[in-house]
């Protein structure tokens, strides 16, 4: 992957760094050539060309620059540019948006990262939010290494007051900021409602004309038996009825991304380089099975079924109908306990004798899973047919549901539509359906380890990622990941790269790799020196992917230019963020 030097260190120079030994308003500044050594005479780098040979030469000399972020004339950067020279490659004419050759990413370069931008970054004035940290922010991200950023593009916030009024004011201006700083962008399409689920934090609803028509009929809610509606998403069972003022969903969120296209044509395929399609709440292809909101749901409860509004119901019935089970039509289980129960505390998905092993649970389940993949076919049609042709990939995000794994009923993962047992693969399906669209296959709780979690849950995120992992590959869909909670610790950085090298045939070994990883999330904990200094060690790890012969110490001895070239960036941005 190639880098431009000049670009990206120029972008962190010129700014004063306080000095240790002083403090208060008389505290001294002293510029960065104060604190940086001079540089060797004829200092020598690695340069790594695309074939994975090194190059070994003099570097070349450096003259001075004017600073594009912070101004001024840049100081020597000889330190910086030694750190850089290592990780410097020689692109390819064909560098698609991984850095890499046309037909995806190749294997064994290691594991390209991202960071998700705050929730918030529009304002719902459509502005950008603490535009000077995030600026900031994107500096210090670029000059450690990472590929890009992921920015949520919010429906309740683009064409918040009237159907087919669409404002993508702040984005515009995050997006031409990410450009300036030679950032990637993975822009994510949320068709959800932001509140009520994991890390939301903050509150963005449907757009409010969607919001008056849910209100007006409260079956375009996913709905539980005990009939309370849910606003994060609508019901996919409405999905080709035209509920939203004369358009059906489907068509709203095709309307959107044709937007979306037509107003950063001219970024699609440099800088904006995936298109990550909303499917769900919290953007997954899933059910709200596990609503957080009010306290419904706390983990690790089971979660409840999302087919009972009339949508849903009439579908069902027509289900049932052709299977000549017409008893089986008028409701879907209530036998399946409540969102906080455990397996064994129901009748539904108890091990021995539940209903979810017998022939009506096979025809329901099959037919709830099916509905939920129908809904991903619509939508990703939309999307291919829209971003055909434009150089952007298309990416779906699956949601990690780890707890009661063990179990063989697997209910939570039932409730949210994933139908895999014990005795069922229910990942496979999924990733066939996004091979027939060539999507990738976005994956949660990389992070995580079975010994970490509650071991009475049978909660197992290794298992479950591994299972991800063969379907994917027996599908020859990309696998990219996310990391589900905020983790800073170097434990759970070494399970992310673990997991990315994707080592899951031990007995056919390979150089496939996760195509890319979005690492959650650019905040003030993750400009924590402390945290800062592990962050910058991990992407240099993750970039250098599994043919490394680098220790992990190494890495971070390396690391320690970049967090020391990154101070004034990283303080501002732990400040203002």
């Amino acid at each position: 992957m190639a880098f431009s030097m000049t670009h990206q260190i120029g972008s962190l120079a010129g700014a004063p760094v306080l000095s240790d030994s002083t403090s208060g308003e008389s505290a001294a500044t002293m510029s960065a050539t104060a604190v940086w050594k001079s540089p060797a005479a004829s200092l020598r780098c690695k340069v790594r060309r695309s074939d994975g040979t090194y190059a070994d030469g003099l570097s070349p000399p450096l003259s001075p620059c004017r600073s594009p972020v912070l101004g001024g004339i840049r100081p020597d950067l000889s330190v910086a540019c030694q750190a850089f020279a290592t990780e410097a490659a020689t692109a390819t004419e064909e560098e698609n948006e991984y850095g890499v050759g046309a037909k995806g990413k190749v294997e064994g370069t290691g594991v390209p990262v991202y960071v998700m931008m705050p929730l918030d970054s529009v304002t719902m004035g459509n502005g950008v939010n603490r535009k000077k940290a995030v600026n900031a922010a994107m500096a210090a991200l670029k000059s450690a290494g990472v590929e890009g950023v992921m920015m949520d593009v919010w429906w309740g916030l683009v064409e918040r007051d009237s159907p087919g009024n669409y404002n993508f004011g702040g984005y515009a201006e995050l997006l031409e900021m990410a450009k300036r700083h030679g950032l990637k962008v993975q822009a994510v399409m949320s068709f959800h409602q932001c509140g009520g689920n994991v890390g939301d934090s903050c509150t963005i609803p449907l757009p409010k004309w969607v919001v008056e028509e849910i209100d007006k009929d409260s079956d375009l809610a996913y709905t539980d038996q005990w009939g309370r509606r849910n606003y994060e998403y609508i019901s996919l069972g409405c999905d080709t009825l035209p509920v939203l003022k004369g358009r059906t969903p489907v068509q709203c969120y095709a309307d959107f991304m044709r937007a979306f296209r037509d107003n950063f044509k001219h970024l699609l395929g440099d800088t904006i380089v995936e298109i990550q399609v909303g499917m769900g709440p919290a953007g997954e292809l899933r059910y709200p099975s596990y609503p957080e909101q009010n306290g419904t749901w706390k983990f690790p409860g089971i979660g409840a079924f999302q087919c009972f509004d009339k949508y849903m119901l009439s579908s069902l019935k027509a289900a049932a109908e052709a299977q000549g089970k017409q008893e089986w039509g008028s409701t879907g289980p209530t036998d399946a306990g409540h969102y906080n129960n455990w397996p064994e505390d129901t009748q539904f998905f108890r091990k021995e004798g539940g209903g979810w092993d017998g022939p009506y649970g096979e025809f329901f389940l099959t037919w709830y899973s099916q509905m939920l993949l129908d809904h991903g076919e619509r939508i990703l049609s939309s999307a291919k047919s829209i971003f055909d042709n434009s150089g952007v990939k298309i990416s779906v995000k699956v949601a990690g549901i780890h707890w009661h794994y063990g179990t063989r009923s697997h209910a939570p993962e039932l409730t949210a539509g994933y139908y895999n047992t014990r005795f069922r693969d229910g990942y496979l399906p999924i990733a066939q359906m996004l091979a027939r669209h060539g999507a990738i296959f976005n994956f949660t709780c990389i992070e995580m380890r079975d010994h970490e979690q509650p071991q009475d849950a049978l909660c197992a995120p290794e298992k479950l990622v591994k299972q991800v992992a063969l379907a994917t590959k027996k599908a020859q869909v990309p696998l990219a990941g996310e990391n589900a909670l905020p983790r800073y610790d170097d434990y759970a950085h070494e399970q992310i790269i673990k997991a990315s090298q994707l080592n899951v045939d031990d007995g056919n070994p390979d150089d496939t790799e996760m195509c890319a990883f979005t690492y959650l999330r650019m905040n003030q904990q993750l400009f924590q020196p402390d945290n800062w200094r592990k962050f910058v060690a991990f992407v240099k790890k993750m970039k250098e992917g599994k043919s490394t012969h680098k220790c992990w110490e190494q890495v971070e001895r390396e690391a320690e230019h970049f967090v020391h070239v990154t101070q004034p960036l990283v303080q501002e941005a732990a400040v203002a963020l």
